[in-house]
């Protein structure tokens, strides 16, 4: 009987932790997507797009964000490799190989954005170029202060200094006392 109240409760605990980790996954999805439509919604306007113009552009954007996020991965892959093997103590051959792999993922990360620049100009003219660049920056400078400010994704709609449509409380020994002097 212990036993099998034991393997309830052992299965609930591990298809709890399952069923928690999906709604995380699907909460990271969401707020990738959410980033996603922002971050469209603020180079739009940062550049002053027309319909036309975005029509050719976004398609060409997104492929360069596709090259780039993959780009990424392999430079933060090697990052994380070249670091593991600082802290486990290579020897510096291993670590010269992982550094030089490193670099190299590293140089062709931005080389995607060089390389977008030229398509960029092909479909908008370099003001709007230049635009872009700009309101990249400025958008991950928005999103790194939101972060340090205590910016939750759920807080996301609310605006700072609300109560979330609760009421406000009074402080204590103000509620309708008036003083008579």
């Amino acid at each position: 009987m212990k036993r099998n109240i034991l393997f309830a409760l052992i299965a609930f605990a591990f298809l709890s932790s399952g069923m928690a980790l999906a709604q995380q996954n699907s909460e990271k999805k969401d707020w990738q997507e959410r980033m996603k439509a922002e971050k469209i919604a603020f180079l739009t306007d940062c550049m002053e797009l027309t319909s036309e113009e975005a029509q050719v552009f976004w398609p060409v954007y997104n492929k360069a964000e596709k090259e780039k996020g993959e780009a990424f991965k392999v430079m933060l892959d090697s990052y994380k490799a070249l670091d593991q093997a600082l802290k486990e103590g290579k020897t510096e051959a291993e670590i010269n190989i992982l550094l030089s792999k490193y670099l190299e993922a590293k140089s062709k990360n931005e080389a995607v954005d060089n390389s977008y620049a030229d398509e960029y100009l092909k479909v908008l003219p370099a003001s709007k170029v230049a635009k872009l660049f700009i309101g990249e920056e400025r958008f991950r400078r928005n999103q790194i202060h939101k972060l340090r400010s205590g910016f939750r994704p759920q807080d996301e709609g609310r605006r700072p200094g609300k109560t979330g449509g609760r009421t406000p409380r009074m402080p204590r020994g103000s509620e309708g006392s008036t003083t008579n002097n």
